[in-house]
């Protein structure tokens, strides 16, 4: 009988219970002032939906009465919200939907979800949004402009080299010291030795080396001095042969051109290596230029060029390497330097303008960067002596330079 008694009243409590909501169980208050407008900024694919917090969705309150939000969203026409697009947290205001089709209509029902999944009222936005594609992107309006001052500082030196007016160009040690090199290999009776790096024609800093080539090619021609390229790979091979045919055609002595100076060892790396090096030990060429991608055989080469006493120009992108031939070489070009190497050495007119414009460009960006270190440094010691409305002003000027100039936020705060 105390069982049966027993068994009828734990019914009897949770029959009851079903009928009593904890509070924490009460359903949210929805969320207010819903609205959608295409994104702004994108390709097409953006809806910007906003709205005011639950009247439950408080900061401070304990247990949380609002966890999340739920929007679904459903094209202009279907009847049901079957498409869920987020589920924000408590305490947002805003959500993107990145995933519409250009130019659909759609509506959107958000509604707030307490801590035991019930749901609050939906609400609904009151007109279908249509996503747009914007042709400009505001945000980097800056980049623009500043892309704007470089491209027009490009085509205005090269009109001005084009004219003939001297543009006063930063002198590279490393390019002033080839002639130098080739002199003293004439004087001396020995080769000059040329290495075009380890990787193959289309790798742009094996173009960049070849473009050297040609210039050392034509002081060899013109000096009389024997000129030798070892390369490993058999297009850099050929590509070098016509490039010093044709500097020693250009310099008026194609009979001086000796096809068999530029040879193919081997595509293995340091078996490569091996055979430069050791032509170097048994030649002692008196120049050596290692221009291209080099890798660990970069400190092998420029040892075996400084132990035999031969003046050493290196040009490289790899700053793995770079270390290496600043330590053992006479003049190392160091990645842009090398690049810009054509230009300095050809003197056309497009390729000058060019160099002088990239430069322009990096005073322009050196100059934001040292503005914006000023202001900083001006904000930090403002705050020190407790001028508060200055320090305000400067990091707001500071600011504006980091988010918008060199940042996204768009052309103002």
């Amino acid at each position: 009988m105390r069982i049966a008694h027993l068994s009828l009243s734990v019914m009897f409590l949770t029959f009851l219970g079903s009928f009593i909501t904890p509070a924490h169980a009460q359903v949210p208050a929805p969320p207010a002032d819903v609205k959608a407008k295409d994104l702004p900024n994108d390709a097409g694919h953006g809806i910007l939906l906003t709205w005011k917090l639950s009247p439950d969705d408080k900061i401070d309150m304990s247990p949380r009465a609002v966890i999340r939000y739920e929007i679904h969203r459903k094209l202009e026409g279907e009847q049901e919200f079957n498409t869920k697009v987020g589920e924000p947290t408590y305490q947002k205001t805003s959500f993107e939907d990145k995933k519409c089709e250009l130019g659909k209509r759609y509506f959107y029902q958000i509604v707030a979800v307490a801590p035991d999944g019930s749901r609050s009222k939906p609400r609904i936005t009151t007109k279908a949004t249509i996503a747009v594609m914007q042709l400009f992107d505001t945000r980097r309006t800056w980049f623009g402009i500043i892309l704007l001052l470089v491209g027009g500082a490009v085509v205005y030196f090269i009109q001005v080299a084009q004219r003939g007016q001297d543009l006063k160009i930063r002198k590279i040690a490393g390019l002033e010291a080839f002639n130098e090199a080739v002199g003293r290999a004439t004087e001396m009776g020995r080769s000059c030795l040329f290495i075009p790096g380890i990787l193959d024609i289309n790798d742009m800093q094996t173009v960049a080396g070849i473009t050297v080539l040609s210039h050392v090619a034509g002081l060899a021609a013109e000096y009389d001095a024997r000129l030798e390229v070892p390369t490993s790979r058999s297009l850099v091979m050929t590509t070098a042969r016509e490039t010093v045919q044709a500097a020693y055609l250009g310099a008026g002595r194609p009979d001086a051109y000796v096809e068999d100076n530029i040879y193919y060892l081997t595509d293995e790396q340091f078996g490569y290596v091996a055979g430069v090096t050791g032509s170097m030990v048994r030649d002692k060429p008196a120049a050596c230029f290692y221009m291209g991608a080099f890798f660990a055989e970069s400190l092998i080469l420029a040892e075996t060029g400084n132990a035999i006493g031969a003046i050493q120009v290196a040009g490289t992108a790899m700053p793995s390497q770079l270390p290496f031939f600043v330590a053992a070489c006479d003049y190392t070009l160091i990645g842009e330097e090398f690049f810009a190497a054509s230009a300095y050495l050809s003197g056309e007119p497009h390729q000058l303008g060019s160099l002088k414009g990239q430069d322009f460009g990096k005073v322009v960006g050196t100059g934001l960067l040292a503005i914006g270190c000023l202001f900083a440094t001006a904000a930090a010691c403002s705050q020190l002596a407790g001028g508060s409305e200055l320090t305000k002003t400067l990091n707001t000027t500071v600011d504006f330079i980091k988010d918008n100039i060199l940042g996204d936020k768009g052309f103002l705060p």
